[in-house]
């Protein structure tokens, strides 16, 4: 049975002959080779006596036939015809097989070996050489081509010769104990590779367990070793006494033996193994003898457990050696066949539950060599198989990593190295956290492992009241492994940051929300968050219910998780899938009378699965989930429900379920009896039995049934108190069973990708101890290594952070960093910039900080203060490079011109052009640098060391690296609440210096806070919205708190003057806002305005000519006028204010209806001022005169494009804007200075006279010759009577009035008679000439005033008789214009009635004049249809 069988396929193995010659060659070099080898052995079998010759009866001299054999295969080989390809291998190989398959060969004869070999014991050495052939013989025949035709027998053979080498190694050399070993290991590596190319072969097994029975009793001849062993001496007995990694003497009975008992026995949860079909194991290799294997290698395992604990082994070496080895195996095993195990089932099953079993039980022990081979071994089960081990996995989490890596349950110093490095082994695996979050933390039925795993991580970083050693290094490593694998993650998409939160509706019952989809992350990932959304209620459900039962059971209604009418089921499911709830409390529930709580019992029972489950198992698993009630009612109701669940699944002994109610009452005495210590006299097993007869329907239960429930009980007490901690449970035989249970019963597995579905979620919950862990690392560690780690570490976070929207945890970072960069601590040292360039710690953090800045910006919020002060100590350091304070926009002048008056320069500006001797500190880099080199000329200085010069420098580098000035280059793309926040920090940092004493160091920083957020606000123009309202409040606070000239109102004033221009353009919505934060200006104190009129006036001008387009309101045009207004006075800044208003009014260029009036105020008010020449009021007033073609143009483009009634409006405001021009022009006319008054006239005149394009109302004209003309005349009367010194050539003054007056009145003569009120306007012109002609200037008339008025006056005489107006009527009631001109005229002139009327008496008129008794409100005599001209003419549109 253990030959090779020869198929015809072998030949295949074989190459073809090529032709004639080579065939011949081949076949002679063959024979020979044959022919040495026959020649070798027999002469080796003739030195041995017993070969020697064989002596019959007579005197014939026989050979032995194994001689003669080899003879006739010497005689055959040079004589066969055919090609050696097609000679059967058999016929050449068969003598020599023949020998060493024979007792009486010895071991120096055999040369080569096959499983079935046996030798008597000869000398060790030769028989060690021998040994390590066979193993070379079985490892050649599954490695050679050939090995496919192996059959299941011929493997599990194989395996199991290596295997009794192995075992009889132990007695021999080092040398055969490891070659055995490494065969075995290359023997099981060949095998489980061929699992992938195997196909299932499950349909093949045989369910009739007799008939295989029978089947493998006729193998004991071929399999069976282990009796024929003993009898050549050589048997694999165990000995108490041998070596101490003897191997179990259940191993010696080979392997087939081993699984072929095994395969009968009942396993531990009751079911027994099928064994394969005899057919099968003589088929081709393939899965029955891997099965067979792999359930022998486990059986090894519980080989140990069962005999390597006797008195007098030294268990230490005896656990590590055996398990050792099979575990190594095991391994092996698993790393080739891989995922292909999960293709049959009756493989995965082993791993499911007796191997992880054992590694379950392995796992725990002190052998740091078999925890860390265990680890290997769950890693590649992970690797392979996780989505058929989801419990097994936790458990393997719960019960052996978290336990033995926390240091406590007793664990040393080495398992939990042991365990922590595997646990961050785990960790690398990319996917691994999220499939345990997903998977187990988000399943209401397990633990939270991922929470548990991620704060053992933390915890174990955290060096507490010790130095850092490896194993928080370890830690920290398998956390930025996590954090990493996160960050990593976001580049792949799907991060969606913005989840909707969970929320329950309505009741639908918890335990039963299932996925439709576990593999479509659409499905699935929803499903996980509203699971742990339901877990995470549960659990403060159950707090609530802790402290009162009622109150949170309400809650849980109040959440939707129970229904709003309790049933018992679903408090049922929250006592049996609510980890967390006083245990003491639900036994409580559970015990009571009342009929709900009954009908809960009932249904808490129905949750469990008691299916093919020992009864002790049961009960040790029903009373673990909540504390036994002490009355004995509450007892019995409690064991009636499990009893009755109990019977309902496994009924097969027990006859009913008052059975089953007896026999647990009898266990809990039993168990009461056996650990209780108050119990001096036990219970045997034979009162047990006695106490338990006749309970089963009136008849016995079975004497061994009840024997292995009273030992199991007095092994393992049923504990009825359970742990009411959180702490990590030991796993027990009925856990384990149990889990088995579970494991079929429980959701599927979820594979995660490389998206971050979960992160977010994963991230919220491990963020903080995580910073925290790393912050503490960082401070403790004193390698640059570890410090690079860290960096590493920080960097992950704010990527997660920022790219889950996780603001807050961006600021606690943020904050952690800041702290290390030194840059916020008290300066103690005297030269804090060399400190900084030794610090490499300092350094890093430094960087790191810019660089998340930088990166993530977009999601710091509070953190920006931080930053900001860590911005502001480099600057007090003279650190930062210039750039940094300079705006971000695309122009790069500064605000002020330096040819004029004080330049307003940039603090940091000069920083590169520092005088190397400067004694005063440097403010940039290269300065901070250059005053290391100085040599100061009052206090010596020694020249600096090459160290401290290598720490300068590394200084600069670091700073350089940081890129600060980017943060506000590139404030555009920040995000708005983060630009907001920015914001509010600078002013923040600037304003608690005010707040203070203002020391020159703190104005200087709160200069530099004010130039980076004008500076941002500069870059910002397009969201200028978002930070107006602050930047504008704290510029007003700086210029309202100022009374004297300073840097800090300098760069406030000259900041919003610069913003305004910039941003005017582009913010047109905003050009009010903007430029009433101007009149800021002129709430300057007086000493600071004076200080910087100039200069802001030169901005003003500068804002108003790059923007005058864009200011359109009147209030804009308002302040701007108001600041120019106020330069008008100012000797120096005159100049540039009329430099900005000669731009405005120039040609009408930027004069609107909204700034008309102020402009003109504006003009005025420099026509009046004495500052500079009198040139400068002159054209001022040639502004305010040109202004009216303005106006005209104005009316012109309404009538085109307006229609008649707004044309008409406009027309009337247009009025208006001219009335106000020539009031202006009026108040010029007094001016003491005689050019700009008779300027001043004429430019009225001007405006009075040329407004042909204006529709001017005669009421308006009516106003103008109350408010404007006689006023001014009689003003200037007035002045020129007063006889003032000031005013020189009144004389002149008073002609050009008077002419001025008659010109005007006789332009608008025509529509000034069609009037009702003429008359009176009339008289006034009139009064007002006969007070000229009586007028003394300086004391004496003036003739060319007196003859300028008669001309003037008869000039309008005859004009009116012309007109028809000044005639004399006889109307009835008397002509009273006729009487009354020539009243007033007769005073002035009494001669120029006749010279203008010389056929009139002018007596008669007189006469006429006393009959009527005086002046009369006076009438027109003319036509009224006269009057239609003139109402044309009336009133204008705005």
């Amino acid at each position: 049975m253990g030959r090779l069988k020869l198929q015809s396929g072998i030949k295949a193995i074989e190459e073809e002959p090529e032709d004639c010659d080579t065939t011949y060659s081949n076949k002679a070099t063959l024979a020979c080779m044959i022919n040495s080898e026959v020649g070798a052995v027999l002469a080796i079998m003739r030195r041995n006596v017993r070969w020697g010759g064989r002596y019959m009866s007579g005197d014939d001299q026989l050979e032995h036939s194994l001689i003669h054999s080899l003879k006739a295969l010497r005689k055959q080989i040079f004589l066969w015809q055919h090609q050696w390809h097609t000679i059967s291998p058999a016929v050449y190989l068969q003598p020599f097989l023949d020998v060493i398959q024979s007792d009486e060969t010895g071991a120096s004869i055999t040369v080569d070996a096959v499983t079935s070999c046996r030798f008597e014991v000869t000398d060790p050495a030769s028989e060690e050489v021998v040994l390590m052939k066979i193993l070379q013989v079985l490892l050649a025949c599954m490695k050679s081509k050939a090995s496919v035709m192996l059959s299941n027998q011929h493997v599990c053979t194989i395996v199991n010769t290596c295997f009794r080498i192995v075992h009889q190694a132990e007695k021999k050399g080092e040398l055969l104990q490891r070659i055995a070993r490494h065969t075995m290991h290359e023997l099981v590596r060949c095998i489980f590779s061929h699992l992938s190319n195997v196909d299932n072969t499950e349909h093949a097994l045989v369910n009739r367990t007799g008939t295989a029975k029978q089947e493998l009793g006729g193998m004991d001849n071929d399999y069976a070793f282990g009796a024929k062993q003993a009898e050549n001496g050589n048997g694999f007995e165990y000995d108490g006494q041998a070596s101490s990694g003897s191997f179990a003497s259940n191993g010696s009975a080979g392997l087939v033996a081993t699984v072929r008992e095994e395969s009968m026995m009942v396993a531990g949860n009751g079911k027994e193994t099928v064994p394969y079909d005899l057919h099968l194991m003589t088929e081709l290799y393939g899965v029955p003898c891997m099965v067979e294997i792999f359930h022998f290698l486990c059986s090894l395992l519980n080989a140990v457990e069962h005999v390597g604990m006797g008195p007098h082994s030294n268990t230490l070496a005896f656990d590590e050696d055996v398990p050792l080895f099979a575990l190594g195996l095991i391994n092996c095993a698993i790393e080739l066949g891989g995922p292909s195990f999960r293709r049959h089932p009756r493989l995965l099953s082993l791993i499911q539950d007796e191997l992880f079993r054992n590694l379950m039980q392995f796992g725990l022990s002190m052998s740091p060599l078999i925890l860390s081979m265990v680890c290997s071994i769950v890693l590649n089960l992970y690797h392979h198989l996780r989505t058929e081990l989801k419990l097994q996995l936790e458990a393997f989490f719960s019960c052996i990593i978290l336990r033995l890596a926390q240091g406590k349950y007793g664990a040393s110093y080495h398992q939990q190295e042991v365990a922590m490095e595997a646990f961050v082994d785990f960790c690398r695996q990319k996917t691994f956290m999220v499939e345990m979050y997903a998977n187990l933390d988000c399943d209401i039925t397990c633990s939270n492992v991922f929470e548990d795993l991620a704060n053992l991580l933390s915890k174990s970083a955290f060096p507490v009241n010790c130095p850092l050693s490896a194993m928080h290094i370890l830690a920290l490593d398998g956390l930025i492994a996590v954090i990493q694998g996160m960050a990593e993650r976001i580049g792949n998409g799907s991060v969606n940051s913005e989840q909707a939160p969970v929320c329950l509706v309505e009741y639908t019952p918890f335990w039963m929300v299932k996925c439709d989809n576990y593999g479509d992350p659409s499905y699935w990932v929803p499903f996980v968050r509203r699971r742990k959304y339901i877990k995470r209620r549960l659990m403060i459900g159950a707090d609530h219910f802790n402290r009162d039962p009622k109150k949170g059971l309400e809650f849980l209604q109040g959440t939707h998780l129970l229904p709003d009418k309790l049933d018992p089921q679903s408090v049922a499911c929250f006592f049996r899938y609510t980890a967390g709830l006083d245990k003491n409390l639900v036994g409580d529930f559970l015990g009571n009378h009342d009929e709900f709580c009954v009908q809960v019992l009932h249904e808490f029972a129905g949750t469990f699965d008691f299916q093919d489950m020992n009864l002790d198992t049961a009960l040790r698993l029903f009373l673990e989930t909540f504390r036994l009630p002490g009355e004995s009612q509450k007892i019995q109701r409690v064991l009636e429900a499990f009893s009755e669940r109990y019977y309902e699944q496994s009924p097969q002994i027990l006859a009913n379920k008052d059975a089953a109610l007896l026999l647990s009452y009898s266990l809990i005495m039993l168990n009461t009896d056996q650990h209780n210590v108050q119990v001096k006299k036990k219970m045997t097993e034979e009162d047990f039995i006695r106490n338990n007869r006749h309970i089963n329907g009136g008849n016995d239960l079975p004497r061994e049934f009840l024997s292995e429930l009273y030992h199991s009980i007095c092994k393992n007490e049923i504990r009825t108190t359970p742990e009411q901690s959180f702490g990590y449970p030991e796993m027990t035989p009925s856990r384990w069973i149990d889990l088995m249970h579970k494991s079929k019963k429980t959701a599927p597995f979820i594979v995660a990708d490389s998206r971050a579905y979960l992160d977010h979620d994963m991230f919220a919950i491990m963020s903080g101890p995580t910073i925290a862990a790393i912050s503490v690392v960082f401070d403790y560690a004193e390698h640059e290594d570890v410090y690079q780690t860290c960096i590493d570490g920080f960097l992950a976070v704010a990527k997660i952070s920022a790219c889950h929207h996780l603001e807050d945890v961006l600021d606690d970072l943020v904050v952690s960093l800041c702290k290390f960069t030194t840059l916020l601590n008290p300066s103690s040292v005297e030269e804090p910039v060399l400190a900084f360039g030794d610090d490499t710690k300092a350094r890093m953090a430094t960087v790191t900080v810019f660089t998340i800045a930088n990166r993530y910006g977009d999601y710091i919020r509070t953190g920006w203060r931080n930053i900001l002060d860590c911005i502001l100590r480099l600057h007090k350091l003279g650190l930062l490079p210039a750039r940094v304070a300079s705006d971000a926009a695309d122009e790069s002048e500064h605000s002020a011109d330096p040819g004029h008056g004080k330049p307003i320069t940039n603090s940091l500006s000069s920083a590169h052009i520092q005088s190397i001797g400067t004694p005063r500190r440097s403010s940039g880099l290269m300065g901070r640098f250059s005053q290391l080199l100085s040599l100061d000329t009052e206090e010596p200085r020694s020249q600096p060391t090459e160290q401290q010069l290598a720490a300068h420098q590394r200084t600069l580098q670091t700073i350089q690296k940081c890129h600060i000035d980017s943060i506000f280059t590139e404030s555009k793309f920040l995000q708005a609440e983060s630009l907001l926040q920015l914001a509010r920090a600078l002013i923040w940092a600037a304003g608690r210096t005010q707040k203070g004493s203002s020391s020159p160091e703190d104005e200087d920083t709160a200069v530099f806070c004010l130039e980076l957020l004008i500076a941002i606000t500069l870059s910002n123009r397009d969201r200028i919205v978002l930070l107006w309202q602050g930047v504008y409040e704290h510029i007003a606070n700086i210029v309202q708190s100022t009374v004297m000239p300073c840097a800090l109102v300098e760069k406030a004033v000259f900041g919003l003057l610069r913003i305004c221009q910039r941003l005017l353009p582009y913010k047109e919505n905003l050009a009010d806002e903007l430029l009433r934060s101007l009149q800021l200006v002129l709430k300057l104190d007086a000493r600071v305005a004076d200080a910087y009129c100039e200069q802001i006036t030169q901005e003003v001008s500068r804002l108003v000519k790059a923007n005058a387009t864009h200011i359109r309101s009147q209030m804009g045009w308002r302040t701007i006028t108001s600041l120019l207004s106020i330069t008008a006075r100012h000797p120096e800044a005159s100049e540039a204010g009329f430099d900005a208003l000669l731009f405005i009014m120039s040609d009408g260029a930027h004069l609107l209806p909204a700034n008309y009036v102020l402009c003109v105020d504006s003009a005025r008010q420099f026509a009046e001022s004495r500052v500079g020449q009198a040139e400068r009021s002159v054209r001022s007033l040639d502004l305010m005169s040109g202004s009216v073609d303005c106006l005209a143009r104005w009316v012109h483009e309404a009538k085109e494009a307006m229609g008649e009634e707004d044309a008409a409006k406009m027309f009337q405001d247009i009025g208006d804007l001219w009335l106000r021009l020539v009031q202006g022009l009026r108040k010029v006319c007094l001016d003491q200075r005689e050019e700009v008054r008779n300027h001043a006239l004429l430019s009225l005149q001007k405006c009075l006279t040329g407004v042909d394009g204006i529709h001017i109302s005669h009421g308006l004209w009516l106003q103008c010759f109350d408010l404007v003309i006689f006023t001014m005349l009689d003003d200037l009367l007035e002045i020129a009577q007063g006889h003032q010194k000031d005013y020189r050539n009144m004389e002149g003054t008073l002609i050009l009035a008077m002419k001025l007056l008659s010109k005007v009145f006789l332009q608008l003569f025509h529509e000034l008679s069609l009037l009702t009120t003429f008359c009176k306007l009339w008289l006034g012109v009139l009064s007002r000439m006969e007070k000229y002609m009586k007028v003394k200037v300086r004391g004496k008339k003036s003739e060319k005033l007196q003859e300028l008025v008669l001309e003037l006056l008869k000039n309008t005489l005859l004009v009116m008789k012309t007109k028809g107006v000044l005639m004399q009527r006889s109307a009835l009631g008397g002509d009273s214009l006729w009487e009354l001109t020539w009243l007033h005229v007769n005073n002035i002139a009494p001669s120029l009635q006749s010279e203008v009327f010389p056929d009139q008496d002018p007596e008669q008129s007189l006469l006429k004049h006393g009959e009527t008794g005086g002046v009369v409100s006076g009438e027109t005599v003319s036509d009224p249809s006269n009057e239609t001209p003139a109402a044309e003419g009336a009133g204008a549109g705005g």
